[in-house]
């Protein structure tokens, strides 16, 4: 569905990809991780417009997108921190959305969903981080677009809206969609993820399933194989069938 390639993008002296290739072939849910820097948020940007690659190209559907803007109304959007003005209401930011994308959408059930129809009419700079992430789930969830990207969705969330977010994610998952995921959360990665993409050195470092991610590194969960890799870098694997050895096995 969607493909990167050729890759480069550096702002000023740091280099955030050299020559990064993906291909996000099929629907499912696909989990982005690496250290801190390695370019997860940047590359949910440039998927998105909001940054534009030095050099490369990116197709989704099999047609170029760099700087097009059409292709955008295909995708759903869940950022960390979603920056709204701070005196709207939440019925005034969901009435915002709906024109500004105009598209048919769904915000009552999601409202249901994450409870928030006592915050309605309360403006954004009254509302938790908690409530304002259940404000940017109805506003990513609320249109049915074939793309969703969701850039640490699970900051600020309680249990209880946590396990109704992934709920959400995992039926926008079986309607055949395509989810790109960004999170610190390795168990949710674990259970939610159907293939994993590992950012590393300005390039893509690992793309595969968690079992054979196990496999490559010898160990056996993402918080240690996360480890091994970082530990060992880009350098020690040389082919599908080697492996990273590492002193947490």
């Amino acid at each position: 569905m969607i493909t990167f390639k050729h890759i480069y993008k550096s702002f000023g002296k740091h280099v955030v990809f050299e020559d990064l290739n993906l291909d996000l072939e099929k629907g499912g849910i696909w989990s982005v991780l690496g250290p801190n820097g390695s370019g997860k948020t940047t590359l949910m940007k440039i998927l998105l417009g909001l940054v534009v690659p030095d050099k490369g190209t990116i197709l989704m559907d099999g047609e170029e997108i760099l700087k097009q803007d059409l292709y955008r109304k295909k995708i759903n959007y869940m950022p960390q921190i979603a920056r709204f003005p701070e005196n709207l209401k939440v019925r005034e930011i969901i009435a915002m959305i709906h024109d500004i994308r105009q598209q048919p959408a769904d915000e009552i059930a999601l409202v249901n969903r994450f409870d928030l129809g006592s915050y309605l009419d309360v403006p954004l700079k009254n509302l938790s981080g908690g409530t304002r992430q259940k404000v940017n789930a109805v506003l990513a969830f609320m249109h049915d677009n074939p793309v969703i990207v969701l850039d640490e969705p699970t900051v600020g969330l309680d249990p209880v809206t946590l396990l109704k977010l992934k709920e959400l994610i995992q039926e926008e998952k079986d309607k055949g969609k395509l989810i790109l995921l960004t999170t610190h959360i390795t168990g949710l990665v674990e259970e939610i993820s159907d293939q994993i993409v590992f950012l590393l050195e300005g390039k893509v470092f690992f793309q595969g399933t968690l079992d054979h991610l196990f496999q490559k590194t010898g160990q056996d969960n993402l918080e240690r194989s996360m480890a091994a890799i970082m530990e060992h870098g880009i350098s020690n694997i040389d082919s599908d069938d080697s492996k990273i050895t590492s002193h947490y096995a």
